[in-house]
């Protein structure tokens, strides 16, 4: 199957879809707003399925690769939802203890992608740990519209509680050295720019396309932290140069990375929105970064 891109669509229509994966829109208001983009016999509707993933497209581990051990952990979280479960990706032959990077999923919950996320993150000598936001609510559920309304329903600052409870738990993982970094995905990049103002203990945090942090919480970050922004997510990207001028007040050690022409999510490569040239370019910095702090 050939992969789409986003230049086959019209700006607006990645507009919209954005709305509706950020749940500001439902797909009824989807597909109203996208019929006029709607010409030469596409509809609003095959709009909606072009853009939506195929975790095919965006596997490059594959599940049962003989170089990785895989396994399900549960995190306790008495201050957010009492437990989550995580996946745990390691490599096969690991020396007895690997730095930790916390992967933090987008609003739709650890689906198949964030676990080839994970597996990645694995393959480049790292313990790689992604909890599931929606374990209370049956985990990720197949499908991306249900995961999306699951994870609405899920108390939001409970959610976030969770995060942290993973993040001070990976360190005293038996076979983690103490070292954590964080890396998160839209929803997960700003629980990234949370942890960092939450967890003083973290060592790296990586954002991409993220929500910064309260100006007032800024300066408790002790972390070194690497943002990634696409030129094209004007909402996210706008608020970068506010964030950076607070980082830098706080002497906070910091790099901010816009990459040019790149969308929300260019980083998720089962969809049209995937930049292969900036996604490439911002993972190499982010795994650069991570044996520069964790090692």
């Amino acid at each position: 199957m050939e992969r789409m891109k986003a230049s086959d669509f019209k700006q607006e229509v990645l507009d919209i879809f954005d709305l509706y994966i950020h749940g500001h829109i439902d797909r009824r208001g989807f597909l109203d707003r996208a019929q006029k983009y709607a010409v030469g016999g596409v509809t609003a509707a095959a709009l909606l399925e072009m853009l939506r993933p195929n975790f095919a497209l965006g596997q490059q581990v594959p599940k049962d690769d003989s170089r990785l051990k895989i396994s399900s952990i549960d995190i306790g979280s008495p201050q957010g939802n009492g437990t989550i479960k995580a996946y745990v990706a390691k490599p096969a032959n690991a020396p007895s203890k690997l730095p930790v990077v916390l992967v933090v999923h987008e609003n739709r919950g650890l689906n198949p992608h964030i676990e080839d996320i994970a597996r990645r993150i694995a393959l480049a000598n790292f313990l790689a740990v992604a909890p599931d936001g929606l374990t209370t609510v049956g985990g990720y559920p197949g499908d991306e519209q249900t995961a999306q309304q699951k994870f609405q329903q899920v108390n939001s600052m409970k959610m976030t509680e969770d995060f942290v409870a993973g993040a001070n738990f990976v360190k005293t993982m038996p076979d983690s050295t103490g070292k954590v970094g964080v890396v998160g995905f839209c929803y997960g990049g700003g629980i990234a720019n949370t942890l960092a103002t939450r967890v003083p203990t973290l060592n790296a945090a990586v954002a991409f396309y993220g929500q910064p942090p309260q100006a007032a919480d800024v300066p408790k970050i002790k972390a070194p932290l690497l943002l990634h922004y696409g030129s094209a997510d004007t909402t996210l990207t706008g608020r970068w140069p506010a964030y950076d001028m607070a980082l830098t007040a706080a002497n906070v050690v910091h790099t901010g990375y816009v990459y040019e022409g790149a969308q929300h999510g260019f980083n998720n490569d089962t969809n049209p929105r995937y930049d292969e040239k900036s996604a490439k370019l911002a993972w190499q910095r982010t795994m650069d970064f991570f044996e520069k702090y964790l090692r």
